[in-house]
């Protein structure tokens, strides 16, 4: 009798236990709290004590050649001059040496953050160091840097090659001749060639029947020059039936010397876009046909206000990559479009809402009152 008691005392124990887990698993606890952490991030939007001041930024190019590096610097000033900074811009003129120099040169000047726009890690390395060592903050755009402290963004030009040398490939149903035009020395260059080297591989009867590309203070007409000449040197129809173009510069040059040459049975497919790109895609019978991109401004606008979270305080990721969107001329519409307009007809366009920091927007505002 006293054991069947036991067992029933100790069945009524565990029975309650089980009531109070599931209650507990039940109940919602932390929803108070969930509610609590939204609230705060869309009204407790206070500017940091750090950008209390106006924040000076250095943007140290490269290079700057054609729209795509115009509209890049466009975002970079739009964005800044909302958030009430300053910014001062670098081209280097494609020495590196020089790059390095304006590195030390804005160290100097004590900025507040420091945008890299390409420039190679062998070079930009050790001054890069020495900024942040003073507490200055670095983000780079299409570099190899790998620092802890410096965030570096892209346009995932993997994809973007891919993406193009694909539809390449689908056009041409997997056979024919084409002409590469591409430079070494450039990050994004290189690594736009990996990809290629991948598309050789899986496509082996797109053969390659000439390779040729320069970068240079007039890189489109040095394009255009060498075009011409491989196409005299291929006068047939039949001789090439497509150009891969990894630059919008080399894509401008390749696309004039076809159409001056009349043969606009050649298609070209390219990389990146500014207005003056679209412009050419969208002529009556233009060869140039599709290019992959990112929209330069918003590089320019994610660049800067990553900058401004690390002033902040805020955690920015080491790397990121922004997502690149394929441009067919068949996609357009009849009438002339820009950039600004592109997002009708191409989805996900230009909004990619990266580095948005909910203080951003009172600080926008702060900055139009004054």
């Amino acid at each position: 009798m006293r054991n069947l008691w036991l067992a029933f005392v100790l069945l009524l124990v565990l029975l309650a236990g089980c009531t109070n887990e599931q209650d507990a698993v039940s109940k919602p606890a932390q929803q108070p709290k969930e509610e609590t952490k939204q609230t705060n991030e869309t009204t407790g939007a206070d500017i940091p004590a750090a950008l209390n001041k106006p924040i000076k930024i250095a943007a140290i190019m490269q290079m700057s050649i054609g729209t795509f590096s115009s509209q890049y610097i466009a975002g970079v000033k739009e964005q800044v001059a909302k958030f009430g900074g300053d910014v001062q811009i670098y081209n280097a003129d494609n020495d590196l040496t020089k790059m390095a120099s304006y590195v030390e040169t804005a160290i100097n000047q004590n900025v507040d953050a420091i945008l890299l726009d390409h420039g190679r890690a062998d070079a930009l390395k050790a001054p890069v160091e020495k900024a942040l060592a003073k507490g200055i903050h670095v983000v780079a755009f299409d570099n190899d840097l790998n620092i802890p402290g410096v965030t570096v963004i892209d346009q995932d030009d993997y994809s973007l090659a891919w993406k193009t040398l694909k539809t390449l490939a689908e056009d041409l149903n997997g056979e024919g001749e084409i002409v590469t035009i591409w430079v070494g020395g450039f990050t994004p260059m290189e690594r736009r060639h990996v990809i290629y080297g991948a598309f050789q591989k899986r496509y082996p009867n797109i053969k390659e029947v000439a390779k040729f590309g320069t970068a240079s203070a007039n890189t489109a007409l040095d394009t255009q020059t060498q075009m011409e000449a491989i196409l005299k040197k291929y006068p047939n129809k039949g001789d090439i039936d497509a150009v891969f173009a990894t630059w919008d510069e080399f894509a401008k040059g390749a696309t004039r010397a076809i159409q001056q040459a009349g043969r606009t049975e050649i298609k070209v497919y390219g990389i990146d876009l500014s207005d003056e790109d679209l412009q050419m895609i969208q002529q009556p019978n233009s060869p140039w046909v599709a290019t992959t991109a990112t929209d330069p401004a918003e590089v320019g606008r994610v660049q800067v206000r990553f900058a401004y979270q690390k002033i902040a305080g805020e955690k920015t990721p080491n790397i990121y990559s922004l997502e690149p969107h394929l441009v067919k001329r068949s996609d357009l519409p009849d009438q002339q479009v820009s950039m600004g307009e592109l997002h009708n007809y191409i989805s996900g366009w230009g909004q990619s809402n990266v580095a948005v920091s909910p203080w951003m927007k009172t600080l926008e505002q702060q900055v139009k009152k004054q």
